[in-house]
Order: structure tokens, then C-alpha cells, then sequence
């Protein structure tokens, strides 16, 4: 990503996660009061980490403690938060999309494009899934939307078929739970974290000490 004299705000995310979805309106509402600039240094965070077969593929059968009340309530959480921020969505729960190929190519655009580039893509992959319920695994749709965001499709392609990549999308993983991040949205800005998709005055305060 090049180099900017703009503040950045760290967040740690995951595509499939509604709350981040949502926790990016908040942050974006609060990024519409400032007077400069606030960009986001995202990190990628996989949620289904504990579901990954050694060659990164969901193993959907294994027991990650989340059963039918905690999605019922997840499920609650989302509507009240779509009434909170006023957002529309087309899906409440994502669980059977993998994010992962797009948590890939996120990262590599993030490293070789600039960063209104990266946020273009960003967002239109986080719309493509919460507001048109599209796949975000798939490769064709993850090429459409980086094309239209001025990318290469088929650097996209590249990037999604090289190991290494994933490799070190994976150990960002890693790096994100070394550092004490147990769960997405986290927001973190000078030394401080926020968890969850916090109203905008919590980010404010967070970034502000206000």
C-alpha cells in the first residue's frame, strides 16, 4: 500500500462477518465527521480457522461450539443492529461462504495497489456478499470486482492460485491472535481496541480520547 501522511485506524476483520460489515458503517460515519483524513489498515482475520483443513478448504463437519441459539442470536444482533445504523442487508448470517479466498486477494491488492484501490475493492466485496448475497469464494466474481475496481483479473487469478500467498494470509492469521485479537470487528488506534461493530462515538472516542 503507498505511503500516506493520513492516520490510519487498524482493523481486524473477516469478510463473512456481518458485525464487520456493519462495524465499517459505523466507522465510515465517524470517518464523515473528521476533518482529515482516516484510513483503515486492515488486517485479515479467519473466523473458521479452527475449520480449515491443511490445504485451506472449509471442513464443515467439524465442531466449532456454535449451534442453533448462537446463530439465532447472532441473527437478533444483526436486526437490531441494521435499525441502529439504518443498513440494509440481504443476508444475516453468512455460514456457508468461504472468505477466504477473498481475505487473499484483499491482501494482495492491499500490498501492490494504491489505497483508495484497495478500498474500492474492499467494499464492493463486502456489498457483493451482505447486500446481493453473492459467493465472495468464488474466483469469477472475486475477478469481476476487481476489475472494477482497476485491478487486473488476472493478477487476481495469479494471486488466488499462488501457495505462498495464502501462506502468509494464513500466518496474518496467526499474527492477529499472537496480538490478542479474539474476535472481529476489532478496531485498534494507538494502543487501544475496540471490539464489535461499536457506534460511531466508542470509534470517535477510541481514536480521539474524547
Amino acid at each position: 500500500m503507498n505511503e500516506t501522511d493520513s492516520e490510519r485506524i487498524t482493523v481486524y476483520s473477516d469478510y463473512v462477518c456481518p458485525f464487520c460489515y456493519l462495524g465499517r458503517e459505523s466507522l465510515g460515519r465517524y470517518q464523515d465527521t473528521r476533518e482529515s483524513d482516516l484510513e483503515i489498515d486492515w488486517h485479515p482475520f479467519d473466523l473458521r480457522s479452527g475449520k480449515r483443513n491443511p490445504d485451506g478448504s472449509l471442513d464443515h463437519s467439524v465442531d466449532d461450539g456454535k449451534g442453533d441459539d448462537y446463530y439465532e442470536q447472532a441473527k437478533q444482533n444483526v436486526r437490531r443492529l441494521q435499525a441502529q445504523y439504518d443498513v440494509e442487508m440481504t443476508l444475516e448470517i453468512a455460514t456457508d461462504v468461504d472468505s477466504l479466498p477473498a481475505q487473499i486477494a484483499s491482501y494482495y491488492v492491499k500490498e501492490q495497489y494504491p489505497y483508495e484501490t484497495w478500498l474500492d475493492f474492499d467494499t464492493s466485496i463486502f456489498e457483493a456478499l451482505w447486500q446481493e448475497g453473492r459467493d465472495i469464494g468464488e474466483e469469477d466474481l472475486l475477478v469481476e470486482l476487481a476489475t472494477d475496481a482497476g485491478v487486473d483479473g488476472e493478477e487476481i487469478r495469479a494471486a488466488l492460485a499462488d501457495d505462498s500467498l495464502a501462506e502468509t494470509v494464513r500466518a496474518r492469521f496467526t499474527e492477529a491472535q499472537q496480538a490478542g485479537v479474539t474476535g472481529v470487528p476489532t478496531f485498534a488506534y494507538d494502543g487501544y481496541a475496540a471490539r464489535g461493530a461499536v457506534p460511531p462515538e466508542h470509534i470517535e472516542r477510541l481514536v480521539e480520547g474524547t
